[in-house]
């Protein structure tokens, strides 16, 4: 079964925080109304919604005010997450609001004094303000419920806090090796050989004949040194990347939230003639 849930806030710009936490939420834009202007097209839509003459006219009178009105189409098993999301600040209370207006003389919706209607969205037909059935209507701005044949439940909700832990990057240290070169010198002591033939004037007595005339052949060769160049790498410095962990305890902050409800009994109590009431907070 469809549901509305319409709640009044204090200005556009808190109701502007909620419609884009609904969107967020997944819920269409086509399914949320926002009122931020009044005339008698609001009154009639409300009422044509099945909102009570009077709660419709308080609502008018809230935004003619300044506040925003905004109006949530959504399925019943959607209400509760709705309701959790419509429930955020600058919600204002409907009963609180028009006890404060009558205190300033405020008697009732008077359509002559208002300008035309803005509309942001489209409302969906067969709707209704609050949070309603056919059989009842609930106000999420006033927290008021009609009952009829059925329960309504309010959710008591209590946040817990759940702290875990994911990697994000810190930062890398990149090494990169290149290959550089540098000229270098050294001396290096070289012998070289060198063959002189050198004729000379004599004169003296020939001691041997036979010895002197015959064939000789001498010989003598030229050698020399050079320079011959080798390399030799050898490892002069290392360099390590290694990582460490190591383990701190951070402490987390945040805040939680909880459903409190007040619980207001103004029956009247049998057989003593006098009005009770009693507030309980659950």
């Amino acid at each position: 079964m469809t549901k509305t849930v319409t709640c009044l806030y204090q200005d556009q710009d808190k109701a502007a925080v909620i419609v884009s936490r609904l969107e967020q939420a997944g819920i269409s834009r086509s399914d949320i109304d926002v009122y931020t202007d009044v005339s008698g097209d609001l009154i009639d839509d409300l009422d044509d919604a099945g909102v009570p003459r009077s709660d419709a006219h308080a609502y008018a009178e809230g935004v003619r005010r300044g506040g925003s009105l905004v109006a949530v189409e959504c399925d019943e098993e959607e209400v509760d997450r709705v309701i959790g999301i419509l429930d955020g600040e600058g919600l204002l209370d409907l009963d609180e609001q028009q006890t404060a207006w009558r205190s300033e003389g405020w008697q009732g919706y008077d359509a002559s004094t208002s300008g035309g209607t803005s509309r942001l969205g489209t409302a969906a037909a067969g709707t209704t303000g609050g949070l309603t059935e056919t059989s009842g209507t609930t106000y999420a701005g006033s927290d008021r419920t009609d009952m009829s044949d059925r329960d309504e439940v309010i959710p008591v909700v209590e946040e817990e806090l759940h702290v875990g832990k994911r990697d994000v990057g810190g930062g890398r240290v990149r090494i990169h090796s290149r290959v550089v070169e540098r000229p270098v010198q050294e001396q290096v002591s070289l012998r070289e050989e060198r063959v002189h033939v050198e004729r000379r004037p004599v004169d003296r007595p020939l001691g041997d004949a036979d010895e002197a005339f015959r064939d000789r052949t001498i010989e003598a060769e030229e050698r020399r040194e050079e320079a011959v160049v080798s390399k030799e790498a050898r490892v002069t410095e290392e360099v390590v990347v290694r990582k460490e962990a190591e383990h701190r305890t951070e402490t987390v902050s945040d805040t939680v939230r909880r459903t409190e409800v007040d619980v207001e009994d103004e029956r009247n109590i049998q057989g003593t003639g006098t009005t009770g009431s009693t507030d309980r907070k659950v």
